[in-house]
């Protein structure tokens, strides 16, 4: 199997070679996203690596989402996109669900927004990132961003991050969005495997700590390989900067990190057998040091060896523990 940037047709200098060229299963979710939908789906028109196919699943849209939807699978060719309705249960579950569709065949599958702008090499860059990995092994590739407006105007980057992904690292911070994941069919098992049906924060975050935990690969690109838009609809926003870490503090007494991490824990709980020996052991001193006493919640942290990916990122952590809001 290879990675060709070359058109998926007859010319295909791999294909000639008798080689397979690998397969990528686009996946978008979509809910009222007329607004900049069709600038998507022109990026994903432009993509240097041809031989995808886009997955959508409509949570319910009542603008003209689907009429561009229909339009764009008309263009394209109905092989080519495929429109089904979304389970209604919010963007994780959507997202969840369509990375869960047993029915969707490929070799790499990537998430995608409604919103964003891909770069041409998007998919180009991760499958080159993701080629030399075994393929039974669980792999993600994930990165920056580039922030821009509604107008499509740049205003700044997504954090960068310089400590290697690990799941000491997920277990207290997600390090890409899921617009930027693309993964291999061992983490869509995986994924598969541990099901939809789940109550966890957020899609992305999940995929991180389950192929981290399992002991496979990740990838972080220091370079944006899309356009991220911000805007009012946005469910999630950039994350980044000042105001956004300010509006982090209230969250820390409301207890919504800690929230958050009973979450997580129950998930990884239920996909237990399926992390590695050393990170089963990471998450039972996790899981017990979040109601341990001071120093020992301390210190049980520590063995643990969880830390995030910035200095302003660690202190907040060492607030949290020390207020035991984790």
């Amino acid at each position: 199997m290879t990675v060709s940037s070359q058109s998926f047709g007859t010319d295909n200098a791999a294909q000639v070679a008798g080689e397979r060229v690998a397969d990528v299963a686009i996946l978008m979710c979509t809910y009222n996203g007329a607004s900049f939908l069709a600038e998507q789906l022109d990026s994903l028109e432009r993509q240097t690596y041809r031989n995808w196919k886009l997955y959508v699943s409509d949570d319910g849209s009542q603008d003209e989402t689907l009429t561009i939807l229909q339009a764009f699978r008309v263009k394209m060719g109905a092989e080519r996109v495929h429109i089904a309705a979304g389970p209604k249960r919010g963007f994780v579950a959507n997202f969840l669900s369509l990375a869960c569709r047993a029915d969707i065949d490929a070799d790499f599958f990537a998430w995608s927004d409604q919103d964003d702008i891909w770069r041409d090499f998007k998919l180009q860059k991760a499958l080159e990132s993701l080629q030399g990995i075994p393929g039974d092994v669980p792999a993600l590739y994930c990165g920056r961003t580039e922030l821009i407006g509604e107008s499509g105007h740049s205003f700044g980057y997504s954090p960068r991050f310089n400590l290697p992904p690990s799941f000491s690292n997920a277990l207290v911070q997600s390090i890409g969005g899921g617009n930027t994941m693309v993964f291999n069919r061992a983490t869509q098992k995986l994924l598969l495997e541990a099901g939809y049906d789940l109550d966890v924060p957020c899609h992305d975050w999940w995929a991180y700590l389950l192929v981290s935990g399992a002991g496979g690969e990740v990838h972080y690109d220091p370079e944006p390989t899309l356009l991220y838009r911000q805007h009012d609809e946005n469910l999630i926003g950039g994350n980044s900067g000042w105001s956004a870490r300010l509006k982090r503090i209230p969250l820390i007494y409301q207890g919504r990190f800690s929230k958050w991490n009973d979450q997580i824990i129950k998930a990884l709980e239920a996909m237990h057998h399926r992390l590695s020996p050393e990170h089963q052991v990471t998450l039972d001193r996790f899981k017990k040091a979040r109601k341990q006493k001071l120093f020992s919640r301390i210190l049980g942290f520590q063995r643990a060896g969880i830390y995030r990916q910035t200095l302003l990122g660690n202190l907040g952590l060492i607030l949290v523990v020390l207020l035991k809001k984790i």
